[in-house]
């Protein structure tokens, strides 16, 4: 296997077949030794966070697969820390699609002027650029098109791609008592142009409250693991 990529929470491998090999790492997104999936750095490492993610992953994307969703999603060995995907391309250099059910993170510190933390939101979904360096810009669908990094269509497609994705997710948390207040996706093209979901679906990538506290990626993963 060729490395081609070293991210922060994974390392990319390409395969001899054409696909590629995730390696998920002890490492979560965060500041200052706190949890943030929202962050554009590493805050800390959690000992046997990143097998967690990839199980928690895995269970995911089997789910979206029953329900007839596209994704990058082969299979996975979760005692190696390894999952095999299909070969896609990013949108541009890398795009982070948030969808929001409640006020929180980035949103509140961009918005709070006009909302309340915690706070209901309507499913509302945003994009940022993936650039560590300019602090993960918001972007618009009018921005993107004029980048040369999407068409408003294929944003319209991720966009309801991401609401179904999630309202499935939110579904399966709320039967255990859990509420997702966030979720960061991340989606790519195959080589016939079409979308398709790709990087992880874990704790992570997500903000999940019980009784009105938020969940960290350990906690969360054994209860979305638990039968």
């Amino acid at each position: 296997m060729k490395k081609v990529y070293e991210g922060k929470t994974k390392d990319v491998y390409a395969l001899d077949d054409g696909n590629y090999r995730l390696k998920f790492k002890d490492d979560v997104t965060g500041e200052n030794g706190v949890f943030d999936p929202g962050a554009n750095t590493v805050g800390l490492s959690i000992e046997g966070i990143g097998k967690k993610n990839l199980a928690v992953s895995v269970k995911f994307f089997e789910m979206l697969k029953k329900a007839g969703i596209v994704t990058h999603y082969i299979r996975a060995d979760v005692e190696n820390g390894t999952m095999d995907v299909k070969k896609a391309k990013p949108f541009g250099k890398g795009l982070e699609v948030i969808c929001r059910y409640r006020a929180v993170g980035s949103f509140i510190r961009r918005y709070g002027a006009y909302i309340n933390e915690g706070e209901k939101l309507d499913a509302y979904v945003e994009a940022t650029l993936k650039d560590d360096h300019r602090g993960d810009p918001l972007v618009t669908v009018e921005g993107l098109e004029a980048l040369g990094i999407m068409t408003a269509a294929q944003f319209e497609e991720i966009k309801s791609m991401t609401r179904n994705i999630t309202a499935l997710i939110k579904d399966y948390l709320q039967k255990k008592g859990l509420e997702l207040y966030d979720i960061k996706l991340e989606y790519g093209v195959d080589d016939s142009g079409n979308v398709l979901l790709i990087d992880e679906i874990s704790s992570g990538n997500m903000r999940v409250y019980k009784d009105g506290k938020v969940l960290d990626p350990m906690d969360l993963s054994e209860y979305i693991l638990s039968e």
